[in-house]
């Protein structure tokens, strides 16, 4: 195998690549990312065989076809820390060299053949989505998954898929964040049984492939795991075992509910505000909503106290929920600035309901105010 290729397109798309390559592992071969090029193009792949991944790199010169394989942190560290504008990549008898203009590496070569088989996409039911949706779909659920907790089933996001729509869900008990969209059905991909959990380290890879130009990607959910297929790369994942929760029932739908439209960056920054006299003891914030204004109150024994007051339009009778701190500005972090969104509240013992116009719902159970 022969071939030349931009040096910085390269490691781009080999840093992507080499975080699902395993640092330590009783198999040495995953810990290696496999460089296959013809005359058209060039794919890196990488496994740990619960997560997979086969990514175009562009802009290539191959003049021998054929494959290698790479050793994830070194040929990553030699890529990063060359200032050369073009790589040369070859094999040869004796091991694989990677030389640029004023830099020259002889690395020891493995047998490409014994690499676990990636998968590609060759299914013929899935769901056809604009990326721009997908990373939201991520963006804004994922933060909400139990990623440190001990329910097993919560340490991923929940994706849903309806003749034409997808939906996402993240919970871990306290909030849940769900987000949905436009999607179509090609084949009669359908899957609503809840089972369909990705996990968190899958979809952390998806998002980081999609980029600004991507029109659209393909997702196919089989039984036990999901491919993603965009414009640049094919992501395989083992999908997390167990049933999620009945999420539905967790979303309030209450008709006696105060409903107030606000904009996120004041608010965002009232929280913020709000939450500088926090403590790890005392993450709550109380929010007060009456009289034409938005009152948020922290407190802590270690620092003392907070008081910042909007303006909203709402008049009616007072009412005050504590909130964590930390799981609202989770919500608003993944917003525009400029964006509204509706907050609905009941009391200081229901959940905190903020919702936006295109598809986001966030749901917050509030704290006890005696803390």
């Amino acid at each position: 195998m022969k071939m030349t290729c931009h040096r910085d397109k390269l490691l781009a798309v080999f840093q992507t690549v080499a975080t699902v390559a395993p640092t330590r592992s009783p198999k040495p071969i995953l810990q290696k990312v496999k460089l296959e090029a013809d005359l058209e193009r060039a794919v890196l792949m990488a496994t740990d065989l619960e997560v997979a991944i086969r990514a175009v790199v562009t802009d290539v010169d191959v003049s021998a076809p054929g494959s290698v394989l790479l050793h994830a942190a070194r040929c990553g560290a030699i890529l990063r820390e060359s200032s050369d504008e073009r790589i040369l990549i070859e094999t040869d008898g004796t091991g694989i060299r990677i030389q640029g203009e004023r830099s020259r590496f002889h690395l020891l070569a493995e047998n490409p053949d014994e690499f676990p088989a990636v998968a590609t996409f060759d299914e013929q039911r899935y769901h056809r989505l604009p990326a721009r949706l997908l990373r939201e779909l991520v963006r804004r659920t994922l933060f909400a998954a139990d990623a440190e907790g001990g329910r097993y089933a919560l340490g991923g996001a929940l994706l849903e898929f309806a003749s034409d729509r997808i939906t996402a869900v993240g919970t871990d008990g306290r909030r849940l964040a769900k987000m949905e969209g436009p999607a179509e059905s090609v084949g009669g991909h359908e899957n609503q049984d809840s089972t369909t959990i990705v996990p968190a380290r899958s979809l952390q890879l998806i998002e980081r492939t999609l980029g600004d130009g991507d029109a659209e990607v393909l997702l196919a959910a089989r039984t036990n795991d999901l491919l993603v297929q965009s414009p640049r790369a094919v992501i395989y994942t083992r999908l997390i075992e167990g049933r999620y929760p009945k999420w539905r029932d967790v979303i309030p739908r209450r008709s006696d509910g105060v409903r107030i439209q606000l904009t996120v960056g004041p608010v965002y920054a009232a929280v913020r505000q709000s939450a500088i006299v926090a403590s790890d003891e005392s993450r709550g914030v109380d929010f007060t909503f009456g009289e034409g204004s938005l009152v948020l109150a922290g407190s802590s024994a270690d620092y003392g106290q907070s008081r910042v007051e909007l303006p909203i339009p709402y008049e009616g009778p007072a009412i005050t929920l504590t909130l964590d701190h930390r799981f609202m500005a989770d919500f608003f972090r993944v917003l525009d600035p400029e964006a509204t969104f509706t907050f609905e509240v009941k009391d200081s013992a229901s959940a905190a309901l903020l919702t936006t116009e295109d598809g986001y719902e966030y749901v917050v159970m509030p704290l006890s105010r005696e803390r």
